[in-house]
């Protein structure tokens, strides 16, 4: 394969992934805080800790070159055959303590929008003066719910090729997908997946793997009625989107990273329990369940690596970032 790739991080990308190091202590200070909360019923709401599990994957190395990296030149990053990764794993899952878990989740981050456009063209300044407010000018439009552009759609058929390559060497599908409402990442999804996986294994969209809630436009999801118009050919399951319109856009205001990296959590604490019974982690779930897929947003993987203690790392456009999580479940 010629070494060109649609999926080299930029300068944008690095700043954006290494930037705002204040909201992430302020996020690591709301956490120490409520982590040990618990509900009327005395149980905790929050009971998973999650930290990240060294020697799968070259990203979590914190002397690799995260600018200069692209997962389609490097195997994904792994260090091991994906028979070692996936034996290894079933090994962790079904010798580890009842209250114990492991999850390898590759975070997707969706391709070129129209979004992503007009702030090339005219600048950030004019996105946050103007532009984040409006639907579009006389060339395209950007908003709401920004969809991806031409440029997107060979990023996400890139990917598709490069899983292609991983299947045949051995990659296991991963055996849920879940991806946020917003169709640029929708879109990004079928676009990788769609003839990869089986038919059966029906992505899930999931109002907690937004991007940022508020203020910008094209962040603002179309109904649950228009997703499933858009989407339910490809089999995807809206029953997540308790509310048909967005009532979670605040038109003036915009949700900080702390807030996003809370939701976040609550997405990795809810996928971790839903592999267990009675508080305990069910090991048969936990081996079927070992690898998952998630389509998202650059903020929404910063925020997971918030959430899983992750070292910064530079996911461009389109790009991937597979993160071995260890849960620990506290009672």
């Amino acid at each position: 394969m010629t070494k060109q790739s649609l999926l080299t991080p930029t300068t944008t990308d690095h700043s954006d992934a290494h930037g705002n190091h204040e909201g992430a202590q302020q996020y690591r200070e709301k956490w120490s805080k409520i982590k040990h909360q618990r509900n009327n019923h005395g149980e905790l709401q929050y009971p998973w800790d999650f930290e990240v599990v060294q020697g799968f994957f070259k990203q979590s190395d914190p002397s690799i070159d995260d600018f200069g990296f692209n997962h389609v030149f490097e195997n994904m990053g792994r260090l091991k055959s994906w028979d070692v990764i996936i034996s290894e794993l079933n090994r962790l899952n079904n010798n580890e303590d009842d209250n114990v878990m492991y999850k390898v989740v590759f975070f997707a981050r969706h391709g070129h929008s129209r979004q992503t456009q007009i702030v090339e063209l005219e600048g950030l300044k004019a996105w946050h003066d103007k532009n984040c407010k409006l639907t579009g000018n006389d060339d395209f439009t950007w908003a709401p719910d920004s969809e991806l552009t031409e440029l997107g759609i060979r990023q996400a058929e890139e990917n598709r090729e490069f899983w292609k390559r991983e299947l045949e060497l051995g990659a296991p599908i991963p055996s849920k997908f879940y991806v946020s409402p917003l169709q640029r990442a929708c879109r990004t999804l079928v676009a990788t997946w769609h003839d990869l996986k089986p038919v059966d294994n029906q992505p899930i969209v999931c109002e907690n793997l937004r991007e940022k809630i508020g203020k910008n436009l094209s962040d603002k999801r179309s109904s649950r009625t228009e997703i499933q118009k858009m989407f339910g050919e490809y089999g995807f399951i809206t029953d997540g989107l308790e509310e048909e319109e967005d009532v979670y856009f605040t038109p003036n205001t915009r949700e900080q990273m702390p807030e996003q990296s809370l939701r976040i959590n609550g997405f990795l604490q809810d996928l971790f329990e839903q592999d267990c019974k009675l508080g305990k982690v069910d090991k048969n779930l936990a081996v079927k369940n070992t690898f998952i897929s998630t389509t998202s947003h650059s903020g929404t993987i910063r925020s997971a690596i918030n959430v899983t203690g992750h070292r910064n790392f530079t996911v461009s456009t389109g790009g991937m970032l597979p993160i071995v999580i260890k849960g620990t479940r506290r009672y």
